[in-house]
């Protein structure tokens, strides 16, 4: 198989905001006091895009570059702790971040799947694929402490998904 291949076609591309290194470390603990072991195959992360055909890698590789080259990293916030039914996110709350998704969204609009097409609710997962009364309960328990905080945004990445932990493809660093 060649590098974007997964069995049985070509792999999808993620595309994902890259947090500062202590942000970074903050959500990985939290996601890995609260996600289930078992299924934490993940850092955590800001998906903006789920699903790109591997057809536009090199077109995304340049927009995701413009964006980026020469840049400063868009203001970004923890504004506050939402439900996901089965687990539990933090809302992320960026203007700035919000217009690159739009800009890309629009460039690659043909392409975009339903999930991705259908809007954006920016958000770092810290717990998933639990029962709901457990992710209730931590959601009580972080909105009782909850605080907003600033995170830096580093960069944006993109990704192979082929059903796992997912394959590094581009990083691509704000100034």
């Amino acid at each position: 198989m060649t590098g974007n291949q997964v069995r049985g076609g070509p792999a999808p591309i993620i595309v994902t905001a890259l947090f500062g290194r202590a942000d970074q470390a903050w959500l990985d603990a939290m996601r890995a006091a609260h996600f289930p072991p078992e299924r934490n195959q993940l850092a955590a992360h800001l998906t903006m895009f789920h699903h790109l055909p591997p057809s536009a890698e090199g077109e995304l590789k340049h927009r995701l570059s413009e964006e980026t080259r020469g840049v400063r990293g868009p203001q970004a916030k923890v504004a506050g702790v939402m439900s996901l039914g089965r687990g539990v996110a933090y809302r992320i709350v960026s203007p700035e971040l919000t217009g690159i998704r739009a800009r890309l969204a629009e460039a690659f609009a043909g392409l975009l799947t339903p999930q991705d097409a259908g809007g954006w609710r920016p958000h770092v997962t810290v717990q998933n694929k639990v029962q709901p009364a457990a992710a209730r309960l931590l959601l009580q328990q972080l909105e009782r402490d909850f605080r907003p905080r600033e995170v830096e945004v580093a960069g944006l990445a993109t990704w192979w998904y082929r059903g796992g932990p997912w394959e590094p493809l581009s990083r691509h660093m704000f100034a």
